[in-house]
């Protein structure tokens, strides 16, 4: 793994570890992955213009976010089905964040449990919750507090599974489906093979409680239908639930951002799913600058980040951290936890060299007057002061 020198890299390899099965459902996007593509693109259209004849012999990555000391911007992104990747991915992801200085955010979707995933982790740890029901919601917010759980981080932009073609003509679906194309596959993958046989088929940890009976909630487990209902007056529900850190997830605009905020909500995570549900919609970092600009709270962002550059970007357009999401699975896929420690160091130490580059030495002093983005794009990246 010493060659890998970028995150382009650790996807190569992942690749080439993972059946194509389960590669295409960690690397694909909905229907003609454009939204995929177009998270990508947006930053590369972003430039960086740098400032000379500075002092930049001692740099900092370092920031707070609620508070809380985080060794870089960064915080590990909540994402399902981990060890269907790495055996007990998600431990492994929790632990490399701890080790890191960063935090981590475990899926409703997890293969490991609330519990388990708190005992392990040395780091802050975050709990991001799809409602499929409100008894379940309920129940799973109260496991989260309970274990020790600071932020809770609600996604908003599932309320029906996005097309995700790749996975349909895959025929990729949980419990995984064999047959004879699959089973030829896993054997052409045989490190991913043998651990599949040794450690078994992962499992929702946190669908498995003895605490979800009720026959419509195990209705609602199976089929993974999220609650369609759930809306504006809900938030206000959710947010006398929880007493901590209430993040919203998928937002794409920023009058939405506001309400967020008015609802009881600390902050506001601006996310298309990766690309992985509407298709068409914007990139989150271009709707960074005027949400930034709305709210006084913390605004983060995830989606479309592979360089330290790219945070880098991110932060001076308005972000106070942003999330890794395919990113670090790349390094899970290739290599477990010390993949996605290689990835996590590769980010800060691009991270520390951008900033070295344009001459800002602390990533708390980035602002909007180190980036330059093409006429053609700032009516939405860079927010209504640049119209």
């Amino acid at each position: 793994m010493s060659k890998s020198v970028n995150v382009a890299d650790y996807r190569a390899l992942a690749k080439k570890r993972l059946p194509r099965i389960v590669f295409d459902y960690l690397d694909g996007g909905a229907e003609d992955e454009i939204g995929l593509q177009h998270n990508l693109d947006v930053y590369r259209e972003v430039k960086l213009q740098p400032r000379r004849l500075i002092d930049i012999s001692k740099r900092s990555s370092q920031t707070t976010l609620f508070g809380r000391f985080l060794a870089a911007p960064l915080v590990i992104a909540p994402t399902g089905l981990n060890s269907i990747f790495w055996p007990d991915g998600d431990l492994a992801l929790v632990q490399a964040a701890g080790k890191c200085g960063i935090p981590f955010a475990l899926s409703t979707a997890s293969t490991s449990s609330i519990e388990t995933v708190a005992k392990v982790a040395t780091g802050e740890i975050w709990f991001q919750l799809y409602v499929v029901h409100r008894t379940l919601a309920k129940l799973l917010v109260k496991r989260a507090y309970d274990a020790g759980y600071t932020t809770l981080v609600l996604t908003t932009d599932v309320g029906v599974n996005g097309k995700r073609e790749r996975d349909m003509r895959n025929g990729f679906s949980m419990p995984m489906r064999y047959s004879v194309r699959t089973v030829v596959d896993g054997m052409l993958h045989p490190r991913w093979a043998y651990d599949l046989v040794r450690y078994g088929m992962p499992q929702l940890a946190n669908f498995a409680s003895q605490d979800v009976q009720d026959v419509e909630l195990q209705a609602a487990l199976m089929s993974r239908q999220m609650d369609t209902t759930f809306a504006w007056d809900d938030l206000k529900w959710l947010r006398d639930l929880w007493p901590h850190t209430l993040l919203i997830k998928g937002i794409s605009r920023a009058d939405d951002a506001e309400r967020c905020i008015a609802f009881g909500a600390d902050g506001v995570i601006l996310s298309n799913h990766g690309g992985r549900q509407l298709d068409s919609a914007i990139a989150p970092l271009e709707a960074l600058s005027e949400t930034a600009d709305r709210i006084a709270a913390p605004v983060l962002i995830d989606s479309g980040v592979r360089r330290g550059s790219d945070v880098v970007k991110a932060v001076a357009l308005g972000a106070k951290a942003v999330l890794l999401g395919r990113a670090t699975l790349y390094g899970l896929a290739a290599d477990g936890q010390r993949g996605v420690e290689s990835v996590l160091s590769i980010m800060k130490r691009e991270i520390d060299t951008t900033l070295a580059q344009i001459g800002c030495p602390d990533v708390e002093q980035l602002t909007r007057d180190f980036v330059s983005t093409p006429q053609s794009h700032v009516s939405v990246a860079l927010g209504r002061e640049c119209i």
